[in-house]
């Protein structure tokens, strides 16, 4: 069909037309002098001198065959913005698309474009649309984890651009413009840019690229094809003004009824193109209503802290480019910030970002002085996908600092072997005492169609300190490894891929390690995953673990013991237990678009730590998400989260923790929607006791009385609600306006909902509008 239609245009010159099958990937790009109306429409005469993209290469699940139908993409550009059309072939009513909300193009059928603007390989902002012209854009910095199949992109940053969309007898177009205003790029006269084109097929599950890229190798973005010759691309002024305007009303119970504490702030970004290469961003007071709370975790391992991604506008401008192995820079670290400023760029062959920040005193240690926050980050492009970087962050404020520096490396060798290695330290000064601690990883690996391994050493001292960072498990050395097993099924074969991979995981406490002694836990793991024809998947992961007492848990812990006449005595520390031995499977299965509904479920079952008491446990996790899209502006999801633990003494169940989640949102154009979302968290513990060995009471410190306690441990339960409404416009990004409101709810027995007890109210208003200079 498309082919029937490029013969049909008089203007179409056929040396423009560019087969990825081809390797015809280096695209002398066509600069032309003139302006289209973004209408999704692509019948104006200068779309007949575009450069044609096609010749389409099946990606996922199987790479290296024909896609199964065809796309081509045109682009030019004109003097002051990059233009791209999409004309895509489907199978009449099979298409995907919905007015979806920005950013949760998941469930759609879309198209995503990775523009490397340093073609270094390495760094890309997505721009990604759907049918209808609904984005979803945001970065990708590869690490250089789990070959070109296993990056993924942070859809955190929103960028100002065009996008229309319409579907068609034969399936759909796209028109794209995208201002270069928008866009970071190099400084050179005459550039050439990275580009990867990935189409996403709902209906059959499939991944088709434009580059014939293969999932083994060890970069997707190093594999991108280029668009060649950009030269005088005119950004004029880039100056962006985003003054923002919050309104919040805090309400909670008192003796006198309810009272409210009202606030009315104002604040606002600036954002100057100092040049193509370097942003310079500034911020005073910047907004942290965010417009939707973040989902429930509940913490199965307590010796992981838990993860929450940035969401303020002002801190994911350019947040690529302060990635780094380990996460030692995390914005999130910059709680109340009251000013800040970062440059962003590339000088050379070098990606550059710096961030200083002011807190505020209600983040300091004693509570009275403004912590200051000092970031610096480098990364140097050795070519052929290997790159050598540099961290610095440090924290300061009375009596307190923190300096954490490092080095990074990462190698890629020809035959496909990747080497990566981290080395840092932290400095921390407080109360006259100075602690130097080390951080490393190491990293070895090479992704093969068919075969893969990886071998991986890491630790981080219980000593080591990233005030301006996180890490997820501290006070830890862990040797890791695993080898997969791929195969695939013939074209059209209803299972398209299988993989099999048996792994490890030894882990030491970081003393224990440094001083020669035997390994805390000791796990194995195999794990085995079916892609079948539609979108269907299946993975099965097995486990085989020995968990060793950590005392780390139980500094807090006692016991209670009775002597002959009754004579209380305190057992501390806590004694814990021998070594304990867990197996058991989980299995995730996430089925494709059943009409109007998919599903994904995931559930653990099986033998576990029971980290209350450290004793055996019979587990039960289940997760599981339910999506039902009824018509293309209404949509409901669904999520369950059950963890449960049951004593293997006696059945009896030690916790159990429920929560359920509804998000129901109404599109009712591109710009204005109306969400609702309500959440349950049911957790209950029962009275902690000496499982499996003496079961005697278990005590809990408690610092304020200085003094172990059996109230802390005693059975308890809760039950709470949470409801959010909110009604959002937003245009563009940067000009918004939200309304909304939270309130938390009691529920005196699970699940019943008869005597609800308002616990707080919430209600707040934010206005922005961005002013592009």
């Amino acid at each position: 069909m498309l082919a029937l239609l490029i013969a049909a245009l008089p203007a179409a010159d056929t040396t423009l037309v560019f087969a990825g099958r081809d390797n015809r990937t280096n695209v002398p790009i066509p600069r032309l002098e003139a302006a289209t109306a973004v209408d999704g429409v692509l019948d104006e005469p200068v779309w007949h001198q575009a450069a044609r993209l096609t010749g389409f290469s099946q990606f996922s699940p199987a790479d290296g065959r024909p896609a199964e139908q065809e796309t081509e993409i045109l682009v030019w550009y004109s003097p002051t913005a990059l233009h791209l059309g999409v004309k895509a072939s489907a199978v009449p009513g099979s298409v995907r698309a919905t007015l979806a909300n920005r950013d949760r193009l998941g469930a759609e059928d879309r198209i995503d474009f990775y523009l490397g603007t340093y073609h270094d390989g390495h760094q890309a902002l997505v721009f990604g649309v759907n049918p209808l012209g609904v984005q979803q854009d945001g970065t990708l910095a590869e690490q250089g984890r789990g070959g070109a199949g296993g990056e993924r992109a942070d859809l955190s940053p929103d960028f100002v651009y065009d996008s229309r969309g319409r579907l068609t007898d034969a399936g759909f177009e796209i028109e794209i413009r995208i201002p270069f205003k928008t866009l970071r790029y190099q400084k050179a006269t005459t550039q050439t840019w990275g580009i990867h084109v990935i189409r996403r097929v709902q209906a059959s599950g499939q991944e088709d690229s434009w580059v014939p890229a293969q999932r083994a190798a060890p970069s997707f973005l190093g594999q991108s094809g280029a668009l060649v010759g950009l030269t005088d691309l005119r950004r004029g002024l880039v100056m962006d003004l985003n003054p923002v305007v919050t309104a919040i009303a805090a309400g909670s119970p008192g003796a006198r009824g309810w009272s409210y504490d009202r606030a009315a702030e104002f604040g606002g970004n600036v954002r100057w193109g100092v040049s193509p290469n370097l942003t310079l961003n500034g911020t005073f007071n910047p907004d942290f209503s965010q417009v939707e709370a973040d989902a429930s975790q509940l913490l199965t391992d307590p010796r992981r802290a838990l993860f929450f991604p940035e969401k303020r506008p002002f801190f994911l401008e350019g947040i690529e480019q302060f990635a780094t192995p380990n996460q030692l820079i995390y914005s999130r670290r910059i709680a109340a910030p009251i000013a800040a400023t970062k440059l962003t760029g590339k000088v050379g062959a070098t990606t550059v970002a710096s961030l200083f920040a002011l807190d505020g005193r209600e983040t300091s240690r004693g509570g009275r002085a403004h912590p200051v926050f000092a970031v610096g980050r480098a990364l140097k492009n050795l070519g052929g996908g290997s790159r050598a970087g540099a961290v610095f962050t440090s924290r300061t404020e009375p009596g307190f600092s923190n300096q954490v520096g490092g080095v990074d490396v990462r190698l890629v060798s020809k035959s496909g072997f990747v080497f990566s290695g981290q080395l840092a330290g932290s400095v921390t000064r407080e109360g006259g005492e100075t602690t130097v601690a080390p951080l490393w990883e190491f990293d070895l690996r090479r992704d093969g169609r068919h075969t893969s391994f990886n071998l991986g050493f890491e630790g981080t001292s219980d000593r080591f300190n990233a005030a301006a960072g996180f890490i997820q498990v501290p006070d830890a050395v862990n040797t890791a490894g695993g080898i997969g097993f791929t195969t695939y099924g013939k074209p059209g074969a209803f299972l398209a891929r299988a993989t099999i991979r048996p792994a490890y995981n030894i882990r030491w406490i970081f003393s224990d390690f440094t001083s020669g002694q035997t390994a805390l836990d000791r796990q194995f793991f195999l794990s085995g995953s079916l892609a079948f024809r539609g979108g269907w998947t299946l993975s099965v992961f097995n486990w085989v673990e020995w968990f060793g007492y950590d005392r780390r848990i139980y500094r807090d812990y006692a016991l209670e013991r009775r002597g002959p006449g009754g004579v209380v005595d305190t057992v501390a520390p806590y004694p814990g237990g021998p070594r304990i031995f867990n197996i058991g499977p989980n299995v995730n299965l996430t089925t494709p678009w059943l009409g109007p509904v998919s599903l994904q479920f995931n559930t653990y079952l099986g033998n576990d730590v029971n980290y209350d008491e450290w004793s055996p446990a019979r587990i039960l996790f289940i997760n599981s998400t339910l999506q039902f899209r009824p018509t293309e502006k209404l949509r409901a999801d669904g999520t369950y989260v059950l963890t449960q633990y049951r004593r293997r003494t006696d059945g009896s169940i030690v916790s159990v923790g429920h929560v359920p989640r509804l998000k129901l949102e109404y599109q009712a154009t591109r710009s204005f929607f109306v969400r609702l979302v309500g959440e349950y968290r049911s957790t209950q513990r029962d009275s902690l006791r000496d499982d499996g060995r003496t079961d005697d009471p278990i005590l809990i410190w408690d610092p304020v009385d200085s003094v172990f306690k059996r109230s802390l441990a005693l059975a308890r339960r809760s039950n709470s609600l949470r409801a959010d409404v909110l009604f959002a416009y937003q245009p563009t990004p940067g000009t918004v306006f939200f309304a909304g409101y939270g309130g938390g709810f009691r529920d005196e027995r699970r699940f019943r909902f008869a005597n609800l007890s308002r616990t707080t109210d919430g209600f707040f208003l934010k206005a922005s509008y961005l002013f592009r200079m």
